[in-house]
């Protein structure tokens, strides 16, 4: 029995994976057991990964081998059963492309141990850019901070999109008992559906401002190096388009449609005023700074919330 249950999702990807399962194994924090679900790759590629491990961490690592791809979500959720049946109090997915940095486990259940009443905790995230290949191996080319300008993670800021992702979470095995399993019908975006029935029922708050988890993007991979947020952008799209929609099926269900209808054509007619006033602006003949200021003024006038 370990208090952290970590769940590694990998397919197809050794070189990525040895580096997760580096970036675990050097925690500061050692009572911990990971569970990596191979979800339909090479078997004997996963277990010489492992196998290279000290005895001391190869014996604390699980492999759940899946004989065909079952997708992301179905992976996340039977590395979420096996660690909740193991016995480990929080949960957390780090992907076989992401790192932490050695003391985020520490701080993360740390603070988890401090503050029982909290559902989870959320560490900043910094994005690191990568580029090359499998085989000749991936450099960082640069970093920034997501969505650094937060001051908390937030509902009212994840309605837009997803302001956290899985590598920087750290949560209590009993959320799953409230809002459910990871939503095995969408392909992508499952992370973000997941934070907001979170966040729907309770406040998170982040660990402190320093980076202690690492999201590695690779604008150029393709196949199975690439990212699911670059190379599946078009299923980003269409599965963000499902969640809403079946959020507002069912506050119309409870509600009816009166106040969305009005609100559709509420919003619609403020931007197309928005939209007039700048185009006759922009036709006024000014230019340089005297425009923009203009531009800019006229713009935040005609914003609903601006109004009085």
């Amino acid at each position: 029995m370990a208090t952290v249950g970590i769940v590694v999702r990998t397919k197809d990807r050794p070189h990525f994976l040895a580096r997760a399962l580096g970036s675990i194994t050097a925690q500061t924090y050692d009572d911990w057991e990971a569970f990596v679900v191979n979800d339909g790759g090479d078997p004997v590629a996963v277990a010489g990964v492992v196998g290279d491990l000290p005895a001391e961490h190869r014996a604390r690592v699980t492999v759940l081998d899946h004989p065909h791809s079952l997708g992301r979500w179905p992976s996340a959720n039977a590395g979420v059963r096996a660690a909740t049946e193991s016995g480990a109090a929080y949960l957390v997915l780090h992907d076989d492309d992401d790192s932490w940095a050695p003391t985020f486990l520490e701080r993360a259940a740390g603070y988890l141990d401090q503050h029982p009443l909290a559902p989870g905790v959320v560490s900043r995230i910094e994005i690191i850019w990568e580029e090359g290949s499998a085989a000749a191996g991936y450099r960082e080319t640069g970093r920034e901070m997501f969505q650094g300008h937060l001051h908390d993670p937030l509902l009212g800021d994840t309605l837009l999109f997803n302001r956290f992702v899985p590598i920087g979470f750290l949560y209590r095995h009993e959320l799953h008992d409230e809002i459910g399993p990871y939503d095995e019908a969408l392909s992508v975006v499952g992370d973000w559906a997941f934070n907001l029935k979170i966040l729907a029922k309770w406040s998170l708050d982040y660990l402190g401002d320093e980076p202690l988890a690492f999201w590695h993007q690779r604008p150029a991979a393709t196949g199975v190096d690439g990212n699911s947020v670059i190379s599946s952008g078009n299923d980003h799209e269409k599965y963000d388009a499902l969640v809403r929609d079946a959020a507002l099926r069912s506050y119309v269900g409870e509600h009816g449609l009166g106040l969305v209808l009005y609100l559709t054509k509420f919003i619609d007619r403020r931007f197309v005023e928005v939209e007039e006033g700048l185009r006759r602006d922009i036709y006024s003949g000014e230019s340089g700074v005297v425009a923009y200021r203009r531009l800019r003024e006229s713009a935040l006038r005609r914003l609903p919330w601006r109004r009085r």
